[in-house]
C-alpha cells in the first residue's frame, strides 16, 4: 500500500465549523488536502485551507491524528487535524476542480458529516498532541 498523508484544518467561528464539499467523494469534510513532496504538515495544512476555501489562517495545535486503510486506492492514510483561526469569515473557493463548495456549516450539523471524530468536534478542542518539524537532517 502507498502511504498518504492528508491534513485537515479545524476552524469554528460564532459557533459554526469551516468545511467544503468535495467532488471526488461527493463529502462535506474540514478544509484540507494531501500533503505534497518536500512540504511540512503545516506548509500543506495552510496551503490546502486558502486553496479550498480562500482563507489565510493561523494555524494552531495538532488535535488528532487519524488512520485508515482505503483498499479500493490501494493507500495507507494518516489524516492529521490542525486547529485553526482566521479573522476572515467570506469564503471564496479556489480550487474549483476538487471542491464544491465551502461553507460555514453548525457544529451539530458538521459532526453528522465528520463521524470518526467519535466524541464530536468539541472534544477536539480539549485535548492536543505535539507537532514540531525537526528541519533538514544531513
Amino acid at each position: 500500500m502507498n502511504r498518504v498523508d492528508v491534513v485537515y484544518v479545524l476552524i469554528i467561528k460564532e459557533g459554526k465549523v469551516l468545511m467544503v464539499k468535495n467532488k471526488k467523494y461527493m463529502n462535506w469534510t474540514l478544509p484540507g488536502g494531501g500533503v505534497e513532496k518536500g512540504e511540512t504538515l503545516d506548509e500543506a495544512a495552510l496551503r490546502e485551507v486558502w486553496e479550498e476555501t480562500g482563507l489565510k489562517v493561523n494555524l494552531g495545535r495538532l488535535l488528532v491524528v487519524n488512520e485508515t486503510f482505503r483498499q479500493q486506492e490501494n493507500n495507507h492514510v494518516l489524516f492529521f487535524t490542525f486547529q485553526g483561526e482566521t479573522e476572515d469569515r467570506e469564503v471564496a473557493v479556489q480550487d474549483t476542480v476538487g471542491i464544491m463548495e465551502a461553507a460555514w456549516i453548525d457544529i451539530a450539523e458538521a459532526n453528522k458529516e465528520v463521524p470518526y471524530y467519535r466524541e464530536g468536534i468539541e472534544k477536539l478542542l480539549q485535548t492536543s498532541l505535539s507537532y514540531t518539524f525537526q528541519g533538514v537532517q544531513s
